[in-house]
Formats: structure tokens, sequence, C-alpha cells
């Protein structure tokens, strides 16, 4: 039987979270775990320690205290932390869904299109309301569609909820145009989803584009305001709205044609377009999980693409793999890997 008195001092103990973990606590912890036990006499400036699940009593010597792994502490503690947010996360979809029917009612459209504050952005929260969003603003669309699509593929399921307003819009006469990053380009649902389409349809793609935009008819956008997209901002104001056209324009003009007559890109050197930006990010310093994000690949495409870009220059290593790139004149200024239309 464990002794239930708590060690002298515990009532002096200043409360705190683990992560805030005291001196003592530290220090105390730290001790049992290089002996691998601790005596509770040892331990009574530490409370917290047991409190936390850090020390527990030792079934064998009632007056001793026996440390808990830190392999087996930090992954209960993280997984505590992930099922506070997946509950947050949770609880924001429902509050979405419950105001989404009271967003429109009460609210002049002068009001509504310039913000609650006067900014010209609109939050807006919950997948469904943001789709809600710009499918209202495209039902109205008469001039263009102009989209930035990041990550390469996209679901078959959102192309074909997508291709209904957008072959109503083409159908009023509206142009559309679309910047995906190069993955794209080998995207089996990607391509027959352009090629079901009817009306003015221009896709290029880039090595890395923005993240998602949005911009119908050059007066509204839509830009994501949280990683996960579930959260964007309405975008009203006609200077941000002109600077997101800008950008667009700019990446458009440097992009290669995808549909509807796809350009070969090609490089110098007889290297691949894809080995050549890989060894753009190769030669900065990037790992091969970070060239995987920033180009819409998975990892192990990225191995395999080094792996033949390695033996095409004669490299037996990542460092010499970066010295034989920088000499093999891949890189030089003015050497692109795609040709400008």
């Amino acid at each position: 039987m464990t002794d239930p008195t708590p060690p002298a001092g515990h009532r002096s103990h200043d409360p705190h979270e683990i992560e805030n973990l005291c001196a003592a606590g530290t220090q105390t912890y730290a001790r049992a775990l290089r002996a691998g036990r601790i005596t509770r006499q040892d331990a009574a400036p530490a409370p917290c320690l047991l409190d936390f699940g850090l020390l527990r009593p030792d079934p064998g010597d009632p007056g001793r205290l026996l440390p808990a792994a830190p392999a087996v502490v930090l992954p209960q503690l993280m997984r505590a932390i992930e099922d506070d947010i997946a509950r947050h996360r949770r609880r924001e979809a429902t509050l979405a869904e419950l105001f989404e029917p009271f967003m429109e009612l009460g609210t002049p459209d002068a009001a509504a299109a310039d913000g609650p504050d006067g900014s010209g952005t609109t939050v807006l929260h919950g997948l469904r309301t943001i789709n809600h969003a710009i499918g209202e603003a495209m039902a109205h669309a008469v001039g263009e569609l102009l989209t930035v699509q990041p990550g390469g593929a996209r679901p078959s399921g959102a192309l074909a909820a997508a291709r209904p307003r957008e072959q109503a819009m083409l159908g009023r006469g509206a142009r559309m145009r679309t910047l995906y990053q190069h993955t794209a380009r080998h995207s089996a649902p990607v391509v027959a989803h352009y090629e079901q389409l009817r009306g003015d349809v221009e896709v290029r793609t880039l090595s890395e584009v923005t993240e998602r935009l949005v911009v119908i008819d050059r007066a509204v956008a839509f830009i994501p305001a949280a990683k996960d997209r579930t959260v964007a901002l309405r975008v009203h104001h006609p200077a941000l709205v002109g600077y997101f056209v800008t950008t667009f324009e700019r990446l458009w003009r440097l992009a290669t044609p995808m549909w509807p007559t796809p350009a070969r890109r090609t490089t110098p050197h007889g290297v691949p377009a894809r080995q050549y930006e890989i060894a753009e990010l190769l030669v900065e310093g990037h790992t091969d999980a970070e060239i995987a994000l920033r180009l819409a690949m998975n990892v192990r495409t990225v191995r395999v693409h080094i792996a033949k870009l390695a033996s095409t220059l004669g490299s037996d290593s990542r460092a010499q793999l970066g010295y034989l790139i920088g000499r093999s004149g891949l890189l030089e200024p003015g050497v692109g890997s795609s040709p400008r239309p």
C-alpha cells in the first residue's frame, strides 16, 4: 500500500502546467532518471512530478519513487494535445455550420462587401461556407476567372464539384485561366477536367506558385487564411484585388502552357526539367522533404530524381553532387527550365 500523505513541501509548491516544469522538478526528475529511482524525501521539493506522473511509487519499496520513461510520457502528452486540437476543430466546424444560415440575414450589401471593419475583407469559416461564397460570386461572373492551384493534382471529387459552375460561367462568355504546378501536367483527372470544359479556357504551369488564389471578374478575390484552408478571406478592396491580379499576370507570363496547347519543357545539357528544378533547390541547401513540399511531389520521387541527377553528373555523394551541379554550368544565369510563351 502506498503512502497517501503528500511529500513535505507539497502545500507550498506553486501550481503550474507540465510545459512550465519548475526548476526543482527538472532537477529532481533528471536525478531520478540517472539513478533509476529516488527517495520520497529527495523528491519532496517537487511534488508536481507525482501530479504529472513523471514519478510513481515503487511497489517494492514504499519509501522510493520510480521515474517514468520520457519516451513513454512524451507521446502520451502529445496525444492529449492532439485530442484537444481535434475537439476545437469539431467545435469550429459545428459553429460554422450553425451560423451559416444567418450569414446572409440582416446584412446590407454594402456592409457585406466592405467587411464589418471597413477593410474590404470578410472572414469565411468552414469549407461549406467558403465554397458557397465562391459559387455565388461565380454565378454572376461574366468577365474572367483567375485561379492559382498549388499542390499538383486535385481530388477528382473537387474537380467534379467545380465543373458545373465553371461551365455555366464559360457559357456566359467569361474567360478562365488557371495556374498549376508542373506535377499537374501528369495528373489524368486534371487533364480530363479541362477536356470536358467548353469555352475560353487556358492552363499553364510553374515549378512553384503562390498559395491558392481565386479572382472573379477582377472585383472579388478569395485567399486562404489557415493552413488547412478551413478559413478564408473574401477580398473586395480594389487595391488588394488589383495586387492579386498583377501577381497572377506576372506568374502567367513566366509559366509554361499546358492547355489547350501544351508546350514541351526543356533544359540544356539533356537534363530533364524536373531534375533541373530539383538541382536549383539542392544547391540552395534544401532537404529532400523541403524540395518535395515546394515542388508538390512526394519525397520518394524527389530521391529518385536526385539519384538520376547524381548518375548523370557522376556524383558519389550529396555534397559532391552540389559541387558538380555548380561546375557543370547547369544553373548559370539566363538558363531556364521552361520555354517562355
